[in-house]
């Protein structure tokens, strides 16, 4: 024995099964309480992951220390646990307060019977990581406001309608009060159709009568009181109607729908078979999240019923989202999990790395923007989350499984290769170079150059990837491969004169008020939608600014790579088939959109009042 180890006894539950030499492991020490290593459990059995790869892929810390037997006793117990634990990739697992420290059976060289290295985890993240890292799936955090909807109440409707009014009054140009008039005609006839659901539960639309239908909401709990929504759905303009309360008018709300995201899902789904663990992360107010939710997945294929509680997040006031908040209950590790979000800066630092920022989703000022794309924007969100889980199990499996393999007691835990991240494989426009080591996808540099630092006050916003359309192969097992074809990337602009360059937190948001750039947030400024949709109260009566997407200035350029197909637009996947293919995929420029240039960069993404 060590003369730095010291001695433990074993049991599980109250049979004790032996001793084992307690030794310290990369220069630290570590006693178990009162000398007593007490096994509460035996993990599942892991079906294709040895313990040793997954815990090295979401322990926050290395090896605690190794178990080893000095005893010259045969100790039959121990050995039954050693290898019951080695041969069906098991392990034994000691409760620590909060922690679970797990012993992974382990070989040796030196040919010793009994030994394990001790690694600890949050409660319940192993179990479910296990789950995860088996069944080759990652976790994903979708924002619900302008990035997969954007909904409208009267009142909003007519804050903007106003606003836009007393712009074309004072508008010049012809072109932007065309752009001007064209979009407030929009907001005008969706406005009347609210009304007429707000009024008499139905809509006339293009001559045609629509009724609305009663639709249930599962109760999240039996002390949640069973609500009914009468409901009216346009499926050919990608319309919903709902109302958060059904006793108040004034809770009338008109959802449009994101184009694509019916693609998006079917990718994550898989035909039945989950490749993504999927949450949502909101400043919205919750009862309005859970009915936004529930309308982008009413069969509940993303999110079971049972779980829509737990995985709908909203932040409150006053605080950035964060990954931890989202897997409080140790459901997930961040490594593993990535973000699809409209602004980035809403998310605390550590977590901006695994953000996917999309153009904000801007149907009225920008209605053509989307379907006049080559590939829509959640089919490229499609393709970016298609090549993020591709690259990590493909590192997961050549890198970390076999090494696990390979590696002994008597070895030291940094012998193994650095463990798979989401962060390493989104990749970041200023950057300028591919994590995982792809020297072919260049980035599309859109945010930058001296006007960007004029306006902006703060740098480094991740926008999408628009290198993301390289197609992957993606098989069955998890293992992709990138071809290398020419692609070229149109930026994300709309209009004629569209000059100005703005960052997903510019976005003028329909509810709440803004998240300054410096994060001081106010009580007022940081609420996205909580103080209008509940289901106790009325509308929020303050004014909200017009919603306008992100906008990409640079010039197109060009990808050096091979097998490009050249048709476009989403494509249902087959067994082997991630991606969405296209020669480019830009916003293309609108007659009847705004020019920006003179709006100060002092917007913000969600403004108290609105500033011309």
């Amino acid at each position: 024995m060590s003369r730095f180890a010291s001695k433990a006894v074993v049991y599980h539950g109250f049979l004790r099964l032996g001793e084992l030499d307690v030794v310290p492991a990369n220069g630290h020490g570590f006693r178990f309480p009162d000398n007593e290593i007490r096994i509460h459990h035996i993990s599942p059995v892991s079906e294709r992951c040895p313990p040793l790869a997954i815990l090295h892929t979401v322990s926050s810390s290395s090896v605690r220390c190794k178990l080893e037997s000095s005893s010259p006793v045969e100790q039959a117990n121990l050995n039954s646990l050693h290898a019951s634990c080695l041969h069906e990739l098991k392990t034994a697992v000691v409760l620590l307060g909060e922690e679970e420290m797990h012993l992974v059976a382990m070989c040796s060289r030196q040919k010793k019977s009994l030994c394990f290295w001790c690694f600890s985890v949050p409660s319940g993240l192993y179990e479910s990581s296990l789950g995860l890292l088996n069944l080759r799936c990652l976790a994903i955090v979708f924002d619900l406001d302008e990035t997969l909807i954007v909904a409208n109440t009267l009142k909003s409707f007519e804050d903007r309608i106003e606003a836009l009014r007393g712009r074309i009054v004072r508008e010049t140009d012809s072109v932007r009060m065309s752009g001007m008039s064209a979009e407030l005609k929009r907001y005008v006839d969706d406005r009347v159709l609210l009304k007429q659901y707000a009024d008499s539960n139905c809509v006339v639309d293009n001559g045609k009568l629509y009724k609305a239908q009663v639709e249930e909401v599962p109760q999240l709990s039996d002390s949640h009181e069973k609500v009914v929504r009468p409901v009216i759905r346009l499926q050919e303009k990608n319309i919903i109607l709902t109302r958060i309360n059904p006793k108040i008018r004034d809770t009338s709300v008109l959802v449009r729908l994101r184009p694509a995201w019916d693609h998006l899902k079917s990718y994550l789904t898989a035909k039945g078979r989950k490749r993504f663990e999927v949450y949502v992360c909101t400043m919205a107010e919750r009862d309005y999240a859970l009915e936004m939710w529930r309308l982008l997945d009413p069969e509940a294929r993303l999110i079971d019923r049972e779980q829509v509680s737990n995985r709908v997040v909203c932040v409150k006031s006053g605080s950035r989202k964060s990954l931890l908040d989202v897997f409080q209950d140790g459901n997930c590790h961040s490594k593993m999990a990535m973000v699809i979000d409209d602004h980035s800066k809403v998310w605390e630092d550590r977590d901006q790395p695994r953000v996917h920022v999309v153009p904000p989703f801007a149907p009225y000022h920008a209605p053509k923007a989307e379907t006049a794309n080559a590939i829509p924007v959640l089919c490229v969100a499609r393709n970016v989350i298609c090549n993020v889980r591709g690259s990590f199990f493909k590192e997961f499996d050549k890198n970390l499984l076999h090494k696990t393999f390979e590696l002994f007691y008597e070895d030291e835990v940094v012998a193994l290769p650095p463990a798979p991240d989401v962060s390493n494989y989104l990749m970041s426009e200023d950057s300028g170079f591919v994590p995982n080591g792809a020297p072919n996808a260049l980035l599309a540099n859109g945010a930058s150059g001296a006007e960007f630092d004029k306006r902006l006050n703060f740098p480094g916003e991740k926008h999408a990837v628009d290198v993301s359309n390289i197609p992957v192969r993606e098989t069955s097992d998890g293992k992709s491969g990138t071809s290398q074809p020419t692609i070229t990337i149109v930026p994300y602009t709309i209009g004629p004169h569209a000059s100005r360059t703005l960052m997903p937190s510019q976005k003028a948001g329909l509810f709440g008020n803004p998240a300054r750039q410096d994060f001081s947030f106010s009580n007022h400024e940081h609420d996205l939608k909580g103080r209008i949709l509940t289901m106790k109260h009325g509308l929020d009566n303050k004014n909200h600014g017009s919603s306008e997407a992100a906008l990409l200035s640079r010039p197109p350029m060009q990808l050096t790579t091979a097998n490009m197909q050249p048709h476009g637009g989403c494509l249902e996947e087959d067994s082997n088939e991630g991606h969405i293919n296209s020669g480019s995929f830009g916003f293309s420029q609108e007659a009847d959109s705004l020019n920006l240039e003179k709006e100060g960069s002092s917007k913000s993404a969600r403004s108290k009042t609105l500033k011309f």
